[in-house]
């Protein structure tokens, strides 16, 4: 017995060492990767989270840069939802610029990926090519879309006048403003196309056979294989589009400066005049929160819908593909 009572007590004293070892070797293994991260996470807090947090606070407050802030509550808010008329302005513009430039944006980049995914001599040198205006700076492409897009001697309107027709005054006219921003933002569709086209060569090349031995023909695959497959690289652009073209702010800037007749003073744009023309911090800061709040709020709406139309795993229909 007292054997027993002995072997009992080395055992357990030899379990206790055993794990002593391995939680200090766990514990040296989750500083070792807390030390990797770090200089990720002291950036996160420093420039993501700190101004984040900090943007909150100043929109309660009213601040000009040259004064301390004054503390108003939620009146930036109250103001900003009912006596501003250009925040509704400005909402208006890019509810109308999102709803078209999106959809848009998304069938041209999945054309272009379903051209750039066959399998062609050079094709990487045809992707190459696509690609290059999505990397072009922000501001040299609105100068070159501002020339192509000249009433006089641009390039659109000298062909339309070639064959007869008289070409709008675009940026110069309210009605024609907004569809020629949202023409030009389809130029910068080279990295959906890239996800797209990464998309597509994921697809199992076993489903189209399957699908060639049930009868369908060109279209049916699209329809009942690429689609299906595709959805959750669809889901992910649409999402990253709506977020994207929420924040349009660089064409309208530099092209319009949100006019003509506030036809182009979208959301960003209306932000930054109040930031850094009208020194108004906390009403931009305001502006800044309620943008979030409505992305955000899309984002969800997007995310809950996506159970009804995304597919994360292919599933035959009936013993059939299509």
């Amino acid at each position: 017995m007292a054997e027993t009572g002995k072997s009992a007590v080395r055992a357990r004293g030899n379990f206790a060492a055993i794990r002593n070892v391995v939680g200090s070797a766990y514990v040296r293994e989750a500083l070792s990767g807390y030390l990797y991260i770090a200089p990720w996470l002291i950036g996160f807090i420093a420039f993501t989270a700190g101004p984040f947090v900090a943007s909150f606070i100043l929109s309660l407050t009213q601040w000009d840069l040259l004064s301390p802030a004054r503390f108003v509550g939620l009146h930036n808010y109250v103001r900003l939802l009912r006596q501003d008329n250009l925040f509704r302005i400005s909402i208006y513009n890019t509810v109308y610029f999102v709803a078209f430039s999106v959809p848009l944006h998304q069938l041209i980049c999945l054309g272009l990926a379903l051209l750039l995914n066959q399998k062609l001599r050079a094709i990487a040198v045809y992707r190459t090519i696509f690609y290059l205006p999505s990397v072009t700076a922000g501001v040299a492409t609105a100068y070159l879309w501002a020339y192509l897009f000249n009433v006089h001697n641009g390039l659109l309107n000298v062909t339309l006048a070639k064959i007869g027709i008289q070409g709008p005054r675009w940026f110069l006219d309210p009605r024609w403003a907004k569809p020629a921003l949202i023409i030009m933002s389809l130029w910068g569709g080279g990295s959906a196309m890239i996800i797209y086209l990464a998309g597509l060569q994921g697809i199992p090349v076993h489903l189209y056979e399957a699908a060639e031995v049930d009868g369908a023909n060109i279209l049916q695959k699209f329809w009942h294989v690429t689609t299906p497959m595709l959805t959750p690289t669809i889901f992910y652009n649409v999402v990253m589009g709506f977020i994207g073209a929420f924040n349009v702010f660089t064409s309208a800037w530099v092209i319009t400066q949100g006019g003509p007749v506030n036809s182009t003073l979208f959301y960003m744009l209306y932000l930054y005049r109040q930031a850094f023309q009208d020194f108004k911090m906390g009403y931009a800061s305001a502006m800044a929160w309620v943008l979030f709040l409505i992305i955000m709020a899309i984002t969800l709406i997007q995310l809950f819908l996506a159970r009804r139309w995304v597919y994360y795993e292919y599933q035959e229909r009936g013993g059939r593909i299509f």
